[in-house]
């Protein structure tokens, strides 16, 4: 019998935590490595870090692209660690990325819709793709993003509905590790 937090996800292997902005990747994925006895690390924090300088800011300096080769960096460097990882939202959809992340780990989707994510951001002024739109552009923004990102998203061996709360989210995780 598999004890509660033994890791079935194999080890060595990286938990890579997709979906959009706003779904609870970096709320869910601490409790999730703690569960599991592994580190937790939020490649949105780690590009900061090493930059020095917020996401927007980055987006400010270097624009999207920048942004993107500096987490495509990140990404790399911790994809071979045994953590639970928490991805940008727009990540996975980059070129070859999907495949990659499938190559070294687990993906698990954390799914929900606009409304809820909107709820959850409350002030997107510090989220680059919504600064300066209103709410219905907000939402609108939100909806395109998602329908472009979705094929990537669903490319996950594991999809969580996290319109519940932290704990919730984990413990579906956690037993969806263990039906694999």
């Amino acid at each position: 019998m598999t004890e509660l937090n033994a890791d079935p996800s194999g080890p060595g292997r990286p938990i890579f935590l997709v979906g959009m902005m706003g779904t609870g990747k970096s709320t869910v994925g601490p409790g999730l490595a703690a569960r599991l006895g592994r580190t937790f690390v939020d490649t949105d924090h780690e590009v900061e870090r090493e930059a020095g300088c917020t996401i927007a800011e980055i987006f400010d300096r270097e624009g999207e692209a920048g942004f993107r080769a500096r987490e495509l960096a990140t990404i790399e460097a911790v994809s071979t660690q045994a953590a639970v990882v928490s991805l940008g939202g727009g990540a996975i959809a980059q070129e070859g990325m999907a495949d990659r992340l499938i190559s070294v780990g687990r993906i698990v989707w954390l799914e929900a819709d606009p409304d809820t994510i909107l709820d959850r951001i409350g002030d997107a002024e510090s989220r680059p793709l919504l600064a300066g739109l209103g709410p219905n552009g907000q939402k609108a923004k939100l909806e395109a993003l998602l329908d472009e990102r979705k094929p990537y998203y669903a490319r996950a061996s594991i999809r969580v509905d996290a319109t519940r709360n932290a704990e919730a989210v984990v413990d579906a995780i956690v037993a969806a590790l263990h039906q694999d």
